[in-house]
Formats: C-alpha cells, sequence, structure tokens
C-alpha cells in the first residue's frame, strides 16, 4: 500500500534528521504546574462556563437554566483551562521551551467526549483538541522566532480515556465492557481531527493502560490521515501498572510492542505509573526489540502518602542519564511530578549523549 505523504514534509523531516543526531527531550507535567496556580471553582469555569455548563452551546430540546441540572463542577478540568485561562497553559509550554525541550504536549490529556463526559462537555472534544495544539503551536513558533536554530514541535496527545475495552469494571460481570471499539474509535478521530487542525507535528497515543484502546487510537488516526490524504508522525506510549511489569491489560513492554508494530510508530515508549528506576528494565526491552525510536517520559518516583512526588531533579536526571549512556534512548521527558527544573536537568545529562540507534531486525527465514 502506497504511504501517504507527511502533512508537513519539512518539519517531519527535519524532526527524523534531529532524532539520528541526538536524543530529543519531551517536556514535564502539565497537571503538576497547574496546580501551582490553585485555581478554584470560578477561575476554572471562567466566563463561558460560569454556571458549570457552556451557555454558548444550544442543545435541540433542552433551554439551560438555574435548575436544569446541566451545572457540574468543572475544578481538575485541566483540559478546559486551554479555553478559560489560555495564558496559563501558553506560560506552561513557554517554561519547559525555555528548560530546555524539543517537544511540548498539548494540553488535551481527557479531550475526547468519553473523558468530557464526566463534566457534561462532551461538544468541546474538537474544539479543545484544536485550541490545545494551536497554544502550543504558538509557543513553540515564538520559541523558534527567539532561535530559528532549534526547532520545536508540538505532540499532540490522546489520551486513554476514563474507560477501558478489554476489561470489565465489574466483577460480578467479567463479560460487560463499558466501551466499544467503536465508540472509542469515534471519540479518538474527532480528537485527532481537532489536533491535526490545530497544528500539531505529531501524534502521540499516550499512557495506554489497554492495548485494545490504544488500537481504536491508531485505527482513529488513521481514518484521519486517509481523509485528508496526508500524514503526521505518530507516537505510542503506554504504562506499566505496578510491579509485575505488566499494563493494566496484561501486557509486557515487549508484547506491548508486537501488538502495536503494524501501525509503524516513530517511537514507542512508556511513560507514567513508576518512576523512572523501576521503568529501566522495561524500556531496556523496548530498546532491544523495537525498530522505533524509543522515547519514556516517567513519574517523579512513586506517589507518596500526601499524594505527591519527591523526586528531585537531579534524582531523575541521574537515573535517566544512566538510560541514555546505555544507550536506551531516543527521547526523554517527564510525567506527573515534574516541573521545569525536572526537564532542565534531564535535557542537561542527555546533552552531548548519543541516541540509541534503530536496529535493523530481520525476521528469521
Amino acid at each position: 500500500m502506497e504511504t501517504l505523504p507527511w502533512l508537513n514534509p519539512e518539519r517531519a523531516q527535519s524532526l527524523q534528521q534531529l532524532l539520528r543526531e541526538r536524543i530529543l527531550v519531551i517536556d514535564g507535567a502539565m497537571g503538576t504546574m497547574i496546580q501551582q496556580h490553585e485555581l478554584d471553582e470560578a477561575a476554572y469555569r471562567g466566563e463561558r462556563f460560569a454556571k458549570g455548563y457552556d451557555h454558548a452551546y444550544d442543545h435541540v430540546e433542552h433551554v439551560h437554566g438555574d435548575n436544569c441540572g446541566c451545572s457540574r463542577d468543572q475544578r481538575g478540568n485541566n483540559d478546559l483551562l486551554s479555553l478559560t485561562q489560555p495564558q496559563i497553559i501558553q506560560g506552561i509550554h513557554a517554561q519547559y521551551l525555555d528548560a530546555g525541550a524539543d517537544l511540548i504536549e498539548t494540553n488535551t490529556f481527557n479531550s475526547t467526549t468519553v473523558s468530557l463526559a464526566d463534566y457534561g462537555l462532551e461538544h468541546l472534544a474538537r474544539e479543545l483538541n484544536e485550541a490545545g495544539a494551536r497554544l502550543a503551536r504558538e509557543a513553540c513558533d515564538a520559541a523558534e522566532t527567539r532561535d530559528p536554530s532549534r526547532p520545536r514541535y508540538v505532540i499532540g496527545v490522546l489520551g486513554p480515556t476514563s474507560r477501558t475495552a478489554s476489561l470489565s469494571p465489574d466483577v460480578n460481570r467479567p463479560g460487560f465492557r463499558a466501551i466499544t471499539f467503536d465508540e472509542l474509535r469515534v471519540a479518538y478521530r474527532e480528537a485527532a481531527d481537532g489536533l491535526i487542525d490545530g497544528g500539531a507535528d505529531v501524534l502521540m497515543v499516550e499512557t495506554v493502560f489497554d492495548t485494545l484502546n490504544a488500537k481504536a487510537a491508531l485505527f482513529a488516526i488513521e481514518e484521519a490521515f486517509d481523509a485528508r490524504g496526508v500524514r503526521l508522525p505518530v507516537m505510542v506510549s503506554g504504562t506499566i501498572t505496578d510491579a509485575s511489569g505488566r499494563t493494566l491489560s496484561g501486557q509486557t513492554a515487549e508484547a506491548f510492542w508486537y501488538s502495536l508494530r503494524h501501525a509503524q510508530p516513530l517511537a514507542i515508549g512508556l511513560n507514567c505509573a513508576l518512576g523512572a528506576k523501576d521503568l529501566r528494565p522495561h524500556v531496556d526491552v523496548l530498546a532491544q526489540v523495537a525498530d522505533a525510536y524509543v522515547s519514556t517520559h516517567p513519574n517523579a518516583g512513586l506517589p507518596n502518602a500526601f499524594g505527591g512526588y519527591d523526586e528531585t531533579p537531579e534524582d531523575m536526571a541521574d537515573v535517566l542519564g544512566e538510560f541514555a549512556r546505555a544507550g536506551m534512548l531516543n527521547l526523554v521527558g517527564g510525567c506527573c511530578g515534574t516541573t521545569p527544573a525536572h526537564i532542565a536537568a534531564i535535557a542537561k545529562v542527555v546533552e552531548g549523549v548519543a541516541p540509541r540507534a534503530l536496529p535493523s531486525l530481520v525476521a528469521a527465514a
């Protein structure tokens, strides 16, 4: 089958060239940085969502009112801040760029109809993805203007959603599924289209705990590309959920790769859940078996008793620097608990370290 051309050939080719030359740095946590602003409910809602629903959205058979039942608490709906507090989101992007990040993730982790249903804002999925990508694009463009010699890239993030297609949420009904493959596919297609329209350079299916969810996302992405006749590079990043070394749907890192290899992603990796030290053997496996670039952006250690993260920038940099020197990495960054200080330390420790070389894997006769 003929491969579709790149949507932005110059940017896609420059990214691939840089990956051959050095280890690239991904940004850190968005939620951790948002929490530092200590926003209240009113700040999350802004003017458009002041009553807990979108007063700009007209239902065909429903008129919003004070007692209509549509009002929801929005505090914690971080993706909504792309509309209500865009200056905060763009400021966070700028801090990570200043810290040395080459790639910035969009504030769209929960911007699917599936996850937005928790806030009664399913209709915002396309708008939030486009707005999130646009804010990251503007931040990257501003950084490139200041230093044209260093391109910066927008990673359009597609999160795992709040549902799992492989497992039942009800222990008494093991055959029950809260969502279908097609429902996920439709949700991911809407999100992907928004990210592309907003100016993403790359799409990343992130924090994959269920490989079937990831397959739905990758299918939807291919549908979006086919409809446009062009494509973007695609990354996939899974999450190891506990000391067993498996995803929630039961796969090892190696099995995870082979389940998704057909999609020919630019990069495969692991993020979130465990700290860098505990992720090492699983990233090492990917580095050995994957004929794609390998990424990791772990948490700043495991959560403490208060839900915080204790690993300092120096702690993370020491561990991830060893990953790099061992020849395991092509892209590296941070997830929960990480800050611009973490990213600056990581960027410094991997600077000048040769990137992992892609293996030439030959199938047995």
